[in-house]
């Protein structure tokens, strides 16, 4: 089995909420409220701007320039493409970027980011990559289901230029680069490094699922 594989079977089930929380599964229907999605971008764009530091970190940390390109074309990746989308909305609701870059992180989106920045810190690129994988391999998942269940009906939804961007051939093709790079560099872990990495795969997932209910609560 692939350690991929190890790790989508050890979460499954916390994706699989992913899927049915109510901020999804509004997104799909095109009921969100909209000021709902609005705060939900604002916290992503920061979360994002203090994510892609951590692929500097990784870029630091590698040993080998293949390992230094692939940080270097993620960091390229999140900020040039996934952000795209996040802006594009937030200038319909009427906020520039340097607006956005003003806005205050929520607790919930400040723990999550620095959970990650902190392994990335103190850990090697096993757990750098074991942190940010849930993120980006979520996303995807997510915006599979959303596109495949309501695909047909995404004409004048409002959020389906977000679950398109997310279900995109193009993204798809960059989790799976990720995919392939977690297997190759992490080929031959030890017992003990195998549940290290599980536990965070899966706290990082479990901060995900804090990241939805944030967003639809509006929690501070």
């Amino acid at each position: 089995m692939k350690f991929t594989d190890y790790l989508f079977k050890e979460v499954k089930e916390i994706w699989d909420n992913y899927l049915t929380h109510p901020f999804v599964k509004e997104m799909g229907e095109g009921t969100l409220d909209k000021d709902k999605f609005k705060n939900y971008l604002i916290q992503d764009y920061l979360y994002l701007k203090e994510y892609s530091k951590i692929f500097c970190i990784g870029i630091v940390k590698a040993t080998t320039m293949k390992d230094m390109r692939f940080f270097y074309n993620s960091i390229k990746g999140t900020m040039d493409d996934e952000t795209t989308v996040h802006i594009k909305y937030l200038e319909g609701f009427g906020m520039s970027e340097g607006e956005v870059e003003n806005c205050e992180c929520k607790l919930v989106t400040s723990s999550y980011t620095s959970y990650m920045q902190s392994l990335a810190l103190t850990g090697e690129l096993k757990e750098i990559v074991a942190t940010i994988m849930p993120c980006t391999w979520s996303y995807s998942y997510i915006g599979k289901y959303l596109f495949k269940t309501y695909g047909e009906n995404l004409e004048n939804n409002f959020y389906k230029p977000w679950i398109e961007s997310y279900a995109s051939q193009g993204y798809t093709d960059f989790t799976i680069l990720w995919i392939d790079y977690i297997n190759e560099l992490c080929k031959d872990l030890t017992e003990e490094e195998k549940e290290k990495l599980k536990k965070i795969f899966i706290n990082s997932s479990i901060h995900e699922m804090k990241f939805w209910d944030m967003a639809y609560e509006n929690i501070k």
